[in-house]
């Protein structure tokens, strides 16, 4: 489980504790977590569309990318050649041209990264099978896991990865290489972040409320902690870490209200299997 990430210890208690303010905070509360909810089912749903672009798009990616294993051809020989490839294939695939991937890149069968398609590669010579060990069943099939990349530390705190591979295949039906992709959560949560802002934006001028947009913050969570988008404060995300988030959505969505800094708030947390297992994401809202 990751470590808070600030030290809050005596007076935070009292700040995560349910609202204790008059009716009208409790009230306000639970109204923030029952729209909370409907949030995080809109949000649900886009999940599921950004995953299913990657799942349609690898399959056509790796077929256009199968020349730098053809033959024999070995793409160590050709780095250059083979960012050049996926930066093509990620432009003529139109899946993974609108995916929300932060890099896509090539390694050999044996999780040896080669090359992504950043101008700045961090990730070539990394063993990818010894950060991520399920990517193994990647030489077989398509295959999706989570874990962590070396320094993955932010200013906002530990990161964690969501990593999808599949292989490009040898005339013989062997695996010549592994087209990888991926996003770190932080990033992904901003990306919801921003499309529930949207979103809210929108039904507030539908109902001549522009500009009246509650307070609110999306993060993704699993076993290991809460993982919020850039710029949320640190005592929200430790309070929804306080949480267990987890735990309590083991048999299915929940949601409940909590105080922050005299503040009341209500959230909302589910679970989005194609994620991965035991992994969510979590709205926290307080109306204006």
């Amino acid at each position: 489980m990751s470590k808070p990430l600030i030290d809050v210890p005596g007076a935070v208690a009292a700040a995560f504790l349910f609202c204790t303010l008059p009716l009208s905070c409790k009230d306000q509360a639970k109204e923030s977590a029952a729209r909370a909810a409907h949030d995080v089912a809109d949000l649900a749903t886009l999940v599921d569309k950004d995953v299913g672009e990657i799942e349609r798009g690898l399959p056509d990616g790796a077929k256009r990318l199968a020349p730098l294993v053809a033959n024999g051809a070995d793409p160590k020989q050709d780095v250059a050649g083979v960012r050049k490839s996926l930066l093509r294939m990620r432009r003529d695939v139109i899946d993974l041209n609108i995916a929300k991937s932060t890099f896509f890149a090539l390694a050999d069968s044996n999780g040896l990264a080669i090359r992504n398609d950043l101008e700045e590669d961090v990730m070539a010579g990394q063993n990818l099978l010894s950060l991520f060990p399920a990517l193994a069943k990647a030489k077989d099939g398509y295959v999706t896991t989570t874990g962590t990349f070396p320094n993955a530390s932010t200013k906002s705190g530990p990161d964690r990865d969501w990593i999808a591979a599949l292989p490009l295949k040898r005339e013989d039906g062997s695996a010549g290489a592994l087209l990888v992709t991926g996003w770190t959560y932080r990033y992904f949560a901003r990306h919801l972040q921003e499309s529930l802002k949207d979103r809210l934006a929108d039904r507030a001028k539908a109902t001549g409320e522009e500009g009246k947009i509650p307070v609110f913050y999306v993060a993704v969570f699993d076993k290991s902690g809460v993982y919020s988008a850039p710029l949320t404060p640190q005592i929200d995300e430790v309070a929804l870490q306080a949480q267990d988030l987890v735990a309590k959505t083991d048999s299915g969505a929940c949601q409940a209200t909590l105080t922050i800094t005299d503040r009341a708030f209500g959230y909302a947390a589910q679970r989005i299997p194609k994620l991965a297992p035991d992994t969510g994401i979590v709205v926290l809202r307080s109306e204006l």
